[in-house]
């Protein structure tokens, strides 16, 4: 099985340093347009494999999409950075063009692969690749419930002080403020989250999680790395091994929760053919009146890139 990851920046990088590690395929190819830096990086994570003792084996290429024919799997990170005081929105016009000109490289040379969107902003970033390629919305998604629901359950652990391990977590919408974190399927070992903290406290870590990135940005001065990289590398994963997890993932709706042409986060079976299905949760009207809400901000976002 072979794997591309686009962008040998922090998030790129890690991404494919966890699936070399962890073995996930047999080749990883890291493509960057800056010279060099995608091969030195592969040729660091390969310099690790005696250590760590993994086969897999990852090369670097410098904007030579043709190295990466025939992939399985896609996952694009490219685009510019968040900086301190840039909204994700600021970021649309840069990135969307980047994203667009990564895309039709990668189905040049891989019309079959499946494509995970990493760059920001996300829900639209993977409505451009979705325009560009014209793949079947089961083989475009984008990374961003994995993570979120990844910060969640690390405050809630961090909170209760057990252990991350035991907690299960799942939150819909957008990626950013607008997401809709759902208590209610929260649990520590099987044990409702709400029996265990007392509301007020929850819906301080709720919102903490709602600016999870802006927070980390403020302390770095750029966008996390090491759990984005990681969560795109757990989605290819379930993909290559047809593990068929279900993770909440951003895709595009047609009818699913009475929405349609938006993308948003919902929980997925993920497996060998990318989504394999979208699973429709019961809400209660205040969820989905949280839901719809943030539907509205993601459309709008989406019309940014449709007037470009």
């Amino acid at each position: 099985m072979k794997v591309t990851v686009v962008g040998a920046g922090n998030v790129g990088a890690t991404c494919a340093d966890v699936l070399a590690y962890k073995e996930i395929a047999n080749k990883i190819v890291l493509v960057d347009i800056k010279e060099g830096l995608s091969e030195g990086k592969s040729l660091d994570i390969f310099q690790k494999a005696p250590i760590n003792l993994y086969d897999t084996k990852i090369i670097g290429s410098t904007n030579d999409y043709s190295k990466t024919k025939n992939s399985d799997v896609v996952v694009i990170t490219s685009g510019l950075p968040r900086k301190p005081g840039m909204s994700r929105d600021d970021l649309i016009e840069t990135n969307s063009k980047i994203v667009k000109s990564v895309t039709e490289n990668i189905i040049k040379y891989s019309p079959d692969c499946i494509i995970i969107i990493v760059s920001n902003p996300l829900d639209v970033m993977t409505y451009q690749a979705h325009l560009t390629s014209q793949f079947p919305r089961e083989k475009v998604m984008g990374m961003a419930g994995i993570l979120d629901t990844s910060r969640f359950r690390a405050f809630l652990a961090d909170e209760l002080n057990v252990s991350p391990k035991d907690i299960q977590s799942l939150l819909l919408g957008g990626h950013g403020d607008t997401m809709v974190p759902l208590p209610r399927y929260t649990t520590v070992g099987g044990i409702p989250v709400e029996e265990l903290i007392d509301k007020k406290r929850l819906k301080k870590i709720i919102e903490r999680t709602k600016y999870g990135g802006g927070e980390l940005v403020k302390m770095m001065g750029t966008s996390a790395w090491y759990a984005p990289g990681a969560a795109a590398a757990q989605m290819v994963e379930s993909i290559i091994r047809d593990q068929r997890r279900i993770f909440p993932v951003c895709v595009k709706l047609d009818g699913e929760y009475g929405i349609d042409d938006c993308y948003l986060g919902v929980p997925v079976i993920l497996g060998s053919n990318g989504i394999e299905k979208i699973i429709e949760l019961k809400l209660k009207s205040s969820e989905k009146k949280l839901l719809d809400e943030s539907r509205v901000h993601v459309k709008e976002v989406m019309s940014v890139l449709e007037n470009l």
